[in-house]
């Protein structure tokens, strides 16, 4: 077969940064974000996240090649806001409201399983 090895997909190899990050040159406060080992689940999550900011004027995201396994956001912000800023921002947005539906499915878990 030739296929790349599933751990390929998922695994960021020695020396590759998982994040890294690219200043436009045309465009004042664009720039691109290169995240390694991801896929169309974390880009779309992020891109949403990146709408819902009002300092965000265009996010989105492409997978430059069905083998290669990362994926670019691009970032274009208002004057008030940076590129790195509302990345920064829409992580830790995630993050928080991941922790809550974390949160929230264990205590319903926790009810039902005291049920049965």
């Amino acid at each position: 077969m030739n296929a790349p090895d599933r751990y390929e997909r998922f695994v960021v190899p020695e020396g590759t940064k998982k994040v890294s990050y690219e200043r436009d040159t045309k465009i004042i406060n664009a720039a691109s974000f290169t995240v390694e080992r991801e896929d169309h689940t974390i880009g779309n999550i992020l891109r949403m996240q990146l709408h819902r900011d009002p300092n965000v004027l265009f996010a989105g995201y492409k997978l430059p090649h069905p083998l290669q396994y990362k994926i670019i956001v691009r970032i274009h912000t208002a004057s008030q806001s940076s590129p790195m800023q509302a990345y920064n921002q829409a992580i830790n947005d995630l993050d928080k409201e991941l922790d809550h539906l974390k949160n929230a499915f264990e205590i319903e878990l926790a009810k039902h399983s005291r049920e049965y």
